[in-house]
């Protein structure tokens, strides 16, 4: 059987210690990487908290080693951005881990969270928060395809 990448929307709880479970699914495909618990960093984009496996850390790692660790300002923006703020989470029998306080503060978490499947990695997001999120990623690709298929018949929009 195969383990399937992280997928899906999948409903959860903050609780009053800070602790979420992580999705069944989602801690297959993470064991499946050899990873024990959840690597996890605020996003550089959105108030939202990334989780991913050692997959995608080695694909970070190999990014950087490709610029020049001492002269290239672009290395210690992009390691600054991501590398300095990821912490691995241990994960206990039932697949909980406790999220720092600085995160739950910095995603705006409140008691229902919505875990993301994106692939190689999900996100955490307030549940409220994501419904407006869900809405404008949508149009944004809505807006690209029909642009696309204006485009390829000529048409301007």
């Amino acid at each position: 059987m195969s383990v399937q990448p992280f997928m899906s929307t999948v409903m959860g709880t903050l609780d009053a210690k800070g602790r979420v479970c992580i999705p069944a699914p989602f801690r297959q495909y993470l064991s499946s990487q050899n990873t024990e618990g959840v690597y996890v960093c605020p996003s550089v984009f959105q108030p939202v908290l990334e989780g991913f496996g050692q997959d995608l850390v080695t694909h970070l790692h190999k990014r950087l080693a490709a610029q020049d660790p001492i002269f290239s300002p672009g290395h210690d923006d992009e390691a600054q951005a991501v590398i300095s703020r990821i912490v691995l989470l241990p994960a206990d029998e039932q697949g909980r881990v406790r999220l720092p306080d600085a995160m739950i503060a910095f995603a705006g978490l409140r008691e229902k969270v919505a875990f993301v499947g994106l692939s190689q990695k999900f996100q955490i997001w307030d549940a409220e928060r994501l419904i407006a999120v869900e809405e404008e990623r949508l149009k944004r690709i809505r807006d690209k395809y029909e642009r696309e298929r204006a485009r390829q018949n000529g048409e301007t929009l």
